[in-house]
């Protein structure tokens, strides 16, 4: 496995993103389950393991930290703060006394001592971000956390909170039809010299393929919420797929590494952290660190996959002013 830095780290190109295994995309995975692909991932060299607070409102990190304890020294370990489950309901709160509560039960739920690397789930509109960021450079200074990051931010967002504390790691969606960090974030990124980490690399699975109907998605799937999966949107987006499938067929590779390659390919300081509930497919991605595409390669992607070719927004309205990421003009 090819290496890629966050801050004081090193570590794979490819991270694991470990919501599915708990949250958020229907019913969870059977333990035995959620175990393989954690498992596997370890075997494959993914060194970055991605949870939260928020996923199974606790239950996510209980399963990291249960799987993952005796492997501590071999992995660097991501969690957020800020966004999480009070009486089953979600919520954002950036206050520095909720963000150091929070630490303290995640530290306790991973059964570590110290987390490498601790996101702003959300940015918290009533307080300013530096009072968040502030709060968890204690921790640092604490020994409790290790690097500092934050997620779906904006760029000027990222430069207040640099400006606080060295921010190692700016999260936020990037994929073939997730362009937004391309406005602003990933230029101040690169300015400050803070690693870009890319979830939903696969288009929240829209891009490995397998989703056809999404009539069949459960009833508690957050996509039934996702402008780009409505119905009429999303037919119309699986006529993409013709195209990218024929390119994958002529790389000769899974279409999920197709996406993750083309990825690696924006950056070197990118790290995508793909999620999945099944072994197989978490096998399929590991030749995207091997792949080699060309500038036509790419082109043909990027003309093929793009702001103007998908249909729908990525976030309903509702969804979408909790976030402070970019947004492209109408």
């Amino acid at each position: 496995m090819q290496t890629r830095r966050i801050g004081p780290f090193e570590v794979s190109a490819l991270g694991l993103g470990c919501m599915n295994l708990s949250h958020a995309y229907g019913t969870p995975p059977a333990r035995k389950d959620a175990a393989a692909v954690l498992n596997g991932a370890l075997d494959a060299g993914i060194t970055l393991f991605d949870t939260a607070a928020l996923y199974g409102f606790g239950a996510n990190e209980e399963l990291v930290g249960e799987l993952l304890a005796m492997h501590r020294e071999r992995i660097v370990l991501a969690s957020k703060c800020g966004m999480h489950g009070v009486d089953g309901q979600r919520v954002i709160d950036g206050r520095p006394e909720t963000l150091r509560a929070s630490c303290e039960a995640s530290l306790k739920r991973l059964r570590t001592d110290v987390i490498d690397l601790l996101y702003l789930h959300r940015l918290d509109a009533r307080v300013p971000v530096e009072d968040s960021v502030g709060a968890m450079a204690e921790l640092v200074r604490a020994g409790k956390v290790r690097a500092l990051g934050l997620s779906e931010v904006s760029a000027a967002t990222l430069r207040r909170a640099h400006a606080v504390h060295p921010i190692a790691a700016l999260q936020t969606e990037y994929s073939l039809w997730t362009r937004n960090p391309e406005i602003a974030v990933l230029q101040a990124c690169r300015e400050l010299g803070v690693a870009f980490v890319a979830f939903s690399p696969l288009a929240r699975g829209f891009l490995g393929g397998r989703l056809r109907d999404v009539a069949t998605l459960e009833p508690k799937d957050i996509r039934r919420a996702m402008p780009r999966f409505a119905p009429d949107n999303y037919a119309a987006n699986l006529k993409l797929l013709d195209g990218f499938e024929a390119e994958a067929r002529a790389m000769h590779c899974a279409p999920a590494a197709l996406a993750l390659a083309w990825l690696l390919h924006q950056g070197e300081d990118i790290i995508p952290i793909p999620g999945t509930t099944r072994l197989a497919h978490l096998h399929e991605w590991l030749a995207a660190p091997q792949l080699t595409l060309d500038a036509g390669t790419l082109s043909r992607l990027d003309a093929l996959i793009n702001r103007h070719t998908v249909s729908g927004p990525r976030y309903n309205s509702a969804t979408q002013a909790e976030i402070d990421t970019e947004e492209f003009a109408n």
